[in-house]
């Protein structure tokens, strides 16, 4: 299901960035920061899951950071910026959730920068529940939705 979902979003990043218009394409940035991002999804998993109520990082987690710190501790990546995205399930109050997918993009970046990527580098936001990966009322789903995602940064954003 991962890597379906990997590379279904790899599919959009390459079908969005492959007409740059007046209005930047999809991702609204140069073609450059475009073929960036298509590197990172192709060399890094992007998005990190993590348990009910936790920012946490499990086990797996940190192997799947430990691809990213590989990537843009790169030489020829050292000037690429990301945002860590936090994400929560739809169980809970919305506020309790925007501090919840906070601590899980937080613990995401305090990792990155643990192991060598400069802090300046990465931004940090929290959608709660807002913007669910996967619809559903279940644990599948909730599972899913409960996580943090690592997008290189364009300067639309």
């Amino acid at each position: 299901m991962k890597k379906l979902l990997s590379l279904f979003c790899a599919m959009a990043m390459l079908a969005g960035c492959s007409s740059t218009g007046s209005n930047g394409g999809l991702f609204g940035g140069s073609e450059c920061e475009a073929k960036e991002a298509r590197d990172f999804m192709a060399h890094a998993e992007d998005r990190v899951f993590f348990a009910y109520d936790s920012s946490a990082l499990s086990d797996n987690a940190q192997e799947v950071l430990d691809t990213q710190v590989e990537w843009l501790t790169a030489r020829k990546h050292k000037n690429v910026n990301v945002v860590v995205q936090g994400y929560c399930d739809e169980r809970g109050t919305r506020e309790y959730n925007l501090a919840l997918g906070e601590r899980r993009a937080n613990a995401v970046k305090a990792y990155l920068v643990a192991h060598g990527v400069d802090s300046s580098r990465i931004s940090t936001i929290s959608y709660g529940k807002e913007r669910p990966a996967v619809l559903g009322n279940n644990e599948a789903a909730w599972a899913q939705n409960r996580r943090a995602v690592t997008v290189v940064k364009t300067s639309a954003m």
